[in-house]
């Protein structure tokens, strides 16, 4: 009896032994990323920014309204989201199902729900820096939500919008400089109210915002749509495949931006890494036909690629059970427009679907005709103003071909930049959404020394007529 129950007692401690080392070695077999995500204890934030305004920028607005449904499923706070957009594009006349946006063909409404936070004049650049650094006192309307993060907290900031090098656009006032955007996070980051941050920005040349400008040590890890030089893509337009509903006469989301939400809208994200989200997106939006495609790149702290997507957004419990495999990317999307077309496709579809004869016809037509006025004004007094500064033979070569090597910032003299470009639009008008490309001729005036006196004394002969 006395041997039985000896046995009997080695025999459960001996379970309990094995059923111990079982689960210390299970935990040993856990991911990385899964321990990582047990490390989070600060609160998530998330600045959504769509930077453009007009129908022919729908699918700005979509992009971020999409972006919105991403990080409220994934179970960021409503008080922790803070939202900038124009809020012209559910209600507009254009728009078939009014009061609802959708972000792919035939997709669901992104727009329900959507905090109207920033909208209309509010969306402008004093606001978005103010939100960043959590300053209420320098809001100029708005909800007065800002980012007022602590030291353990992790940000995701989302920028969708028309850009160029050096900036990026805004519906109100001035551009968003890409020092004065650095500035402001290196002011974040000193005044320690933030433990990590990760960026996404979606626009022409947006690898120039980055490019030789962002710190690798203030715990930022940002990726954009394109590199310093080349343009970002629309996707779901008007001859895409798939193609939008025939009612739509505009493109309804971006590549790389569509590509980063998509996956998130199926992964279970406490399983997929910010570096291997970046992949997927990476092949999406710059895949065989170099033609009509980009190339995503990163920049900042790369370590923190590491880092599990939830960290930032969350994840949707839906897909709790949806494993990220590194084959799982979706299919390529064929895109026929750049974010610089985009919106000429949308006045030409107008102009080609209203009735012969019709005063529909007659105001889409002089849109279209204004649009290619414009663009064609831009680029006579662009290169009529380098040819005056520089003479024909060497105008072409100093304002479009000059391209800095990789890791050096567009110009070294920002000031110079930003009163150049001012200088410009004060007598020759806004560059606009097309203008923008020229944002490169500029910099590179700055940086071969023409001063403000000198661009505007150029301008002036241009644009005086």
């Amino acid at each position: 009896m006395i041997k039985t129950r000896m046995m009997n007692s080695w025999g459960w401690g001996a379970l309990i032994f094995l059923t111990l080392a079982c689960m210390i070695n299970v935990e040993s077999m856990r991911p990385l990323e899964a321990m990582h995500l047990n490390d989070h204890h600060g609160k998530r934030w998330g600045v959504l920014v769509a930077g453009s305004s007009g129908y022919a920028n729908y699918r700005h607005q979509a992009d971020v309204c999409h972006a919105y449904q991403v990080l409220k499923k994934g179970g960021l706070k409503e008080e922790n989201i803070i939202v900038f957009m124009y809020d012209d594009i559910a209600f507009h006349a254009s728009n078939p199902t009014p009061g609802v946006i959708i972000n792919k063909p035939y997709g669901n409404d992104v727009y329900y729900g959507v905090p109207k936070d920033y909208t209309g004049d509010d969306v402008n650049v004093n606001n978005f820096y103010a939100v960043l650094l959590g300053n209420k006192s320098a809001l100029t309307g708005g909800s007065g939500k800002v980012v007022d993060s602590g030291p353990n907290d992790s940000i995701f900031l989302y920028y969708v919008d028309h850009g160029s090098s050096g900036i990026l656009g805004m519906p109100n006032g001035e551009y968003v400089y890409a020092k004065d955007l650095i500035n402001v996070l290196k002011k974040k980051h000193a005044a320690k109210t933030y433990k990590s941050m990760v960026i996404y920005v979606e626009a022409c040349e947006s690898g120039s915002i980055f490019e030789g400008l962002l710190p690798k040590n203030i715990n930022i890890y940002a990726t954009t749509a394109s590199n310093a030089v080349e343009n970002s893509w629309a996707a779901y337009c008007p001859g895409d495949h798939p193609s939008v509903p025939p009612e739509y006469e505009t493109c309804l989301g971006d590549v790389y931006s569509i590509s980063w939400m998509e996956d998130s809208d199926k992964h279970d994200l406490r399983k997929e890494t910010l570096e291997q989200q970046y992949e997927v997106v990476r092949r999406r939006t710059g895949f065989d036909n170099l033609q009509y495609s980009s190339h995503v790149m990163k920049y900042g702290n790369a370590s923190r690629g590491n880092d599990l997507v939830s960290s930032y957004i969350g994840t949707n419990p839906a897909n709790d059970n949806f494993t990220f495999l590194h084959d799982s990317s979706s299919p390529p999307t064929p895109r026929l427009v750049s974010q610089r077309e985009a919106d000429l496709l949308h006045f030409w579809q107008k102009y080609h679907k209203a009735p012969a004869g019709s005063h529909d016809k007659l105001e889409a037509k002089k849109r279209l005709v204004d649009e290619i006025s414009y663009r064609k004004h831009v680029e006579y007094s662009i290169n009529h103003i380098g040819m005056l500064l520089f003479g024909n033979s060497n105008s072409s070569s100093i304002l479009l071909d000059t391209v800095r090597p990789p890791g050096q910032p567009l110009v070294d003299d920002w000031d110079c930049f930003k009163m150049l470009v001012t200088t410009y639009e004060k007598y020759c008008g806004s560059l606009s959404k097309y203008g923008m490309k020229y944002m490169r001729a500029i910099a590179n005036m700055c940086n071969v020394g023409v001063t403000m006196e000198k661009m505007a004394a150029v301008s002036i002969q241009t644009c005086s007529n």
